[in-house]
């Protein structure tokens, strides 16, 4: 079997390999493709790889050989499924390999808020404590976890994580599918529902003017849960004290965003997922779905 990585740079980076794939079928990887490339690249492949490449109609057409997409991620909405059924082509996700990581980044932005330590970093590089006249040097007070609240809309497997950590810290959880109210009332709010159609935008200015004045917002799900022209407003103005985002609508940023510049915002570059054992999980997973697929198993398959 023929098989192409069409994007497969931000996976392997620069130490890990597709060996486990590649003992499956000669592959031909590719750190990045265009979309004007991708029926090219393709070709007469059997198997392809994706992770943001866009699987249209014209592609599916265009290569009748093809009969396995394998998604290098949960989300598999880009791998066009219905299309891919229509064709016969079998497509595989990657369930739960970023629950630790994301989880984990999630606490560490909550805890740069709160403890500041970017900031004292640069402010002591800077000469800050030198010029000290005290033992210590404050000029933002940190502030204590224990005890405050923590709201999480979306309570699948990293919201779950999400709330073992912050209790470990000795936080209130609220839940926003068991207590809507109490959920939108907390001292930290933190997302970690998908991104579907009925929800895009959810966070808005309405929901912010919900929550509670001087919270904090956090989004380490899908950038486009939040209308960032209304999160720009809400950090501008002072109704939210912080926010912190691993991910923004549209990736790579664009120049004209409205986070750029935007008061108190903390942002992170849509790395939450992708520690090494992570990475490592989905080259894995990857080659177990293909070889399920070999065998006639459907192991983490979509359609």
């Amino acid at each position: 079997m023929k098989g192409t990585v069409l994007d497969g740079y931000t996976v392997t980076l620069k130490d890990l390999d597709w060996g486990p794939v590649k003992d499956l079928c000669d592959l031909e990887v590719y750190d990045r493709t265009s979309p004007d490339k991708v029926i090219e690249r393709i070709g007469d492949s059997e198997a392809v790889f994706i992770n943001k490449i866009k699987m249209t109609d014209e592609i599916y057409d265009a290569c009748p050989g093809l009969k396995f997409v394998g998604e290098l991620a949960t989300g598999y909405d880009n791998a066009n499924v219905a299309s891919a059924k229509a064709h016969g082509v079998a497509v595989c996700n990657v369930p739960a390999y970023a629950t630790e990581p994301v989880a984990q980044h999630t606490m560490a932005l909550i805890l740069e808020i709160t403890n500041n330590v970017g900031y004292y970093t640069r402010e002591i590089h800077d000469g800050a404590w030198v010029r000290s006249e005290d033992f210590t040097f404050i000029d933002r007070p940190l502030m204590r976890l224990n005890g405050m609240s923590l709201g999480i809309v979306g309570y699948g497997a990293i919201g779950h994580r999400v709330a073992e950590l912050a209790k470990a810290f000795g936080m209130k959880v609220n839940v926003y599918s068991q207590d809507k109210e109490a959920a939108m009332k907390s001292d930290i709010v933190t997302l970690h529902c998908p991104a579907v159609p009925e929800n895009k935008g959810f966070v808005n200015r309405e929901f912010f003017r919900d929550m509670k004045d001087g919270a904090i917002l956090i989004n380490t799900a899908r950038g486009a849960l939040v209308n960032e022209k209304d999160l720009r407003e809400a950090l501008d103005s002072g109704k939210l004290a912080a926010a912190a985002v691993d991910v923004v609508n549209g990736e790579p940023q664009s120049e004209d965003s409205p986070l750029i510049g935007a008061k108190n915002l903390y942002i992170t570059p849509h790395l939450a997922w992708s520690d090494k054992e992570a990475r490592m999980q989905i080259i894995n997973t990857a080659a177990d779905n293909l070889r399920s697929f070999l065998e006639g198993g459907d192991l983490n398959r979509i359609v």
